[in-house]
């Protein structure tokens, strides 16, 4: 068995595409997945299963949450490896006082021909960003809400990317953490 990480996209915001998290574990069950624990509303879910195609997965979640609730969410499929190495590539220190100032956006794909030029013209002084093969992550000490970096990079990067805040990406790392010890007894 293996831990994976689901990241729903845009889901329970503004009371627009309504998902409660009840749904969510029955719809995860529903397709085979065990253990799962979700954290906040807006669609961060931990659970194992044996071997998966992510893309695969992603996909037929997407597909029984329309038959639930009407709409279908762009959702990333990770592994614990995966938040694993995004933890340990950050290439910025943890933030004093608001980890919340820390992003991390999870890409679909490796991004193609980025223009670096036009995502750096973006940025404002205090920002700082790294693009890799699977993660942008970008330092707003001034607020994501407030970045016109933050608000353009998905376009500029041209691929599907889903973003949690340091605080958030910590937290999955505890439940990863959680669940492991409690498979281990």
């Amino acid at each position: 068995m293996r831990t994976y990480i689901a990241l729903f996209r845009g889901i329970n915001v503004g009371g627009h595409s309504k998902l409660p998290m009840a749904d969510l574990v029955e719809i995860l069950e529903g397709l085979g997945a065990k253990e799962v624990r979700t954290y906040i509303q807006s669609g961060n879910a931990v659970f194992r299963s044996g071997e998966l195609d992510t893309v695969e997965f992603a996909q037929a979640i997407g597909l029984e949450v329309n038959k639930k609730c009407g709409f279908t969410p762009k959702v990333l499929l990770l592994t614990a490896e995966d938040l694993d190495r995004a933890m340990d590539e950050n290439p910025f220190p943890e933030p004093e006082g608001d980890a919340s100032t820390l992003h991390l956006g999870f890409l679909a794909e490796e991004p193609e021909n980025v223009n670096l030029e036009k995502l750096t013209s973006l940025k404002v002084e205090s920002e700082h960003y790294c693009l890799t093969p699977k993660v942008f992550y970008l330092y707003a000490p001034d607020g994501v809400g407030k970045s016109r970096l933050a608000a353009g990079a998905e376009k500029i990067i041209g691929v599907d990317m889903t973003d949690r805040n340091w605080n958030t990406v910590c937290k999955l790392k505890e439940m990863i953490e959680d669940q492991r010890i409690v498979n281990s007894e």
